[in-house]
């Protein structure tokens, strides 16, 4: 029988919109009581509240066929840093708790604003910052981090500040370079090709395997942000044609 594209088309949109309809429900659903969460410490809110991303992560692999594999687990050092990586999908947002924990971000304040959900992630307390207001917002950048690491927690950057296609590259910002600099911190810099399989735009999803390569941390001592926003761009972007190659779709199984 010949294989007609338009029905792989369909059978692709519809598993796209069930994955969706389920993460939208189930972020409504638990953000209800993670917001009862509130007086608890934050180590238990914290736990609480990710399993969400957890949860919708194998959804999607449950729903598209959508699998991951990782290199490097074993560079992630024992005290918190600086993560830095690189920006194509919602799905490194909620993958990369698996692997760095507790961890909070550097966000647009205005995600806190959203009903539920943006209330349920005020909880874990994210450095949220007005774009607009330039230095201010780096000060705030530093303290807030530097609060943060000092407890424990990792901080997640995404330099390009927002999704990139997958094969385009976006402007690097400095924000999450100054923070470690400014701290000493180390930055574990990751690289991964998630936006060939879970696209910024569309519903439907590419069944297949996501790679991701966590790289050696970085040493911030005696750098300039500068010099460590170039060294983890580099990196980075060396990364990317190996990833790409290892998803080429002939070599997937759905």
């Amino acid at each position: 029988m010949a294989h007609n594209p338009s029905v792989a088309v369909r059978g692709s949109l519809i598993r796209g919109l069930v994955f969706h309809i389920g993460m939208a429900l189930s972020a409504c659903l638990w953000a209800i009581p993670s917001l009862l969460t509130f007086p608890l410490p934050y180590g238990i809110r914290y736990w609480f509240i990710t399993r969400w991303s957890l949860w919708t992560i194998w959804w999607l692999r449950m729903t598209n066929s959508v699998r991951w594999e990782v290199d490097g687990l074993e560079n992630i050092p024992d005290q918190a840093g600086v993560v830095m990586s690189n920006h194509q999908s919602a799905w490194e947002t909620l993958a990369l708790q698996g692997w760095f924990k507790p961890q909070t971000w550097v966000l647009k304040r205005e995600l806190m604003w959203l009903p539920f959900f943006g209330w349920a992630l005020s909880l874990l307390q994210p450095i949220a910052i007005n774009r607009e207001t330039g230095r201010s917002a780096g000060r705030q950048v530093i303290e807030q981090g530097r609060a943060r690491l000092a407890a424990g927690i990792w901080v997640v950057v995404f330099p390009e500040g927002t999704r990139m296609a997958a094969g385009q590259k976006g402007r690097y910002r400095l924000g999450g370079a100054v923070l470690a600099c400014a701290t000493g911190a180390k930055v574990v810099p990751i690289a991964h090709n998630a936006g060939e399989f879970w696209p910024r735009y569309g519903w439907r999803k590419r069944p297949g395997c996501i790679h991701v390569r966590i790289g050696k941390p970085i040493e911030t001592q005696g750098l300039k942000p500068q010099q460590l926003l170039a060294q983890v761009q580099a990196w980075i972007e060396a990364q990317m044609p190996y990833l790409s190659k290892q998803s080429d779709p002939m070599t997937q199984t759905p």
